[in-house]
C-alpha cells in the first residue's frame, strides 16, 4: 500500500502583519511587485508614481497599461471596504481621467461589491472598475506570499482580455507615440483651439490646465454642488454627477472632433 505524500497546510497570514503601514509599506511594495496586479488583471500594467495629487487628496498609485496606453489609478486599503474609501476613488477617478480604476482591499461589504458593480453597468465602455481582494498565504514556515483575488470587475472583461492581448502588437506601437509628451501637447493645443465650440458642447466652462513640466494636459470641470467628498448622504448624487460629466466630455470631444490621432 502507498504511503500518503505529506502535504503542508495553506495559513492565511493578515495583512498587517507584513505590511504594518498602507503608505510606507504596502504602496511601495506594490510599486515594485506591479507584476502581482498586472497577472491578476490581465493588463500589460506599469504604475508610475505613488502619493499623486489630486486637488488636495493624494492618490495612493496612477499609472497605465501599457498595451493600450489607458490610464490606471490603484486606492490601496488594508483594511475591509469602507465609504471613505469609495467617494475618494471617485474624486480620484474624476480628477485623473483614467479608463481602469482599481480599489484594493483586504476584503469588500457587500454593497461595496454592489457598488462597483453598478459603476461598471453605469458607465461607458471606455471606463472599468475593479475590486481585488488582498490574501496573503503561506505553507508552514515559508515565506508569506501574495495571492490577491479578483472580487468585482466589469462584465465580458475576460473577452476583452484575450481580445487586447491578440492586438498587442499594434497597439504598443501607438502607445510609444502616445506616451510622449509633445504628442499629448499637440493634442490639448489642437482641442483648445476650437475651445468655444468644446465648451458649448460641454455646457460648461472648464478649466484649461496645461500642467507645465509634466507629460499631461488636462481640462477639469469642479463641482460648486459638493463641498465635502466624505458627505455620505451626497455619495449617490456624486456619482451621477461624475457618470453624467464623464458621458458629456465624451460627448463633447466628438461634437468637435478636433483631436487628431497622431
Amino acid at each position: 500500500m502507498a504511503i500518503p505524500p505529506s502535504l503542508g497546510r495553506l495559513e492565511i497570514v493578515p495583512a498587517r502583519d507584513v505590511w504594518p503601514h498602507e503608505a510606507l509599506d504596502f504602496t511601495p511594495w506594490l510599486l515594485a511587485n506591479v507584476d502581482v496586479l498586472s497577472d491578476l488583471l490581465g493588463m500589460d500594467l506599469v504604475l508610475e508614481r505613488a502619493e499623486y495629487p489630486v486637488g488636495d487628496f493624494s492618490l495612493d498609485l496612477i499609472g497605465y497599461d501599457q498595451s493600450t496606453n489607458d490610464v490606471v489609478i490603484v486606492e490601496n486599503q488594508l483594511e475591509v471596504s469602507d465609504h471613505t474609501h469609495l467617494g475618494q476613488i471617485l474624486t480620484y477617478a474624476a480628477g485623473t481621467g483614467p479608463t481602469t480604476i482599481v480599489w484594493i482591499a483586504t476584503g469588500f461589504r457587500p454593497e461595496h461589491r454592489a457598488a462597483i458593480d453598478w459603476l461598471n453597468e453605469r458607465t461607458d465602455d471606455h471606463t472599468r472598475f475593479f475590486g481585488v481582494q488582498i490574501e496573503v498565504v503561506r505553507i508552514g514556515a515559508s515565506e508569506p506570499a501574495p495571492a490577491f483575488r479578483l472580487v468585482a470587475q466589469p462584465n465580458d472583461w475576460e473577452k476583452t482580455v484575450r481580445k487586447t492581448t491578440a492586438a498587442a502588437g499594434e497597439v504598443s506601437t501607438r502607445a510609444a507615440t502616445y506616451r510622449e509628451a509633445s504628442a499629448n501637447t499637440t493634442r490639448f493645443e489642437a482641442l483648445r483651439a476650437r475651445r468655444s465650440d468644446f465648451e458649448d458642447a460641454l455646457g460648461t466652462a472648464p478649466i484649461w490646465d496645461d500642467m507645465p513640466g509634466r507629460k499631461a494636459c488636462r481640462i477639469v470641470v469642479i463641482s460648486e454642488q459638493f463641498k465635502d467628498v466624505a458627505d455620505e448622504d451626497q455619495w449617490p448624487a456624486m456619482i451621477d454627477w461624475l457618470i453624467e460629466y464623464q458621458l458629456r466630455f465624451r460627448s463633447a470631444l466628438e461634437a468637435v472632433s478636433a483631436v487628431p490621432s497622431l
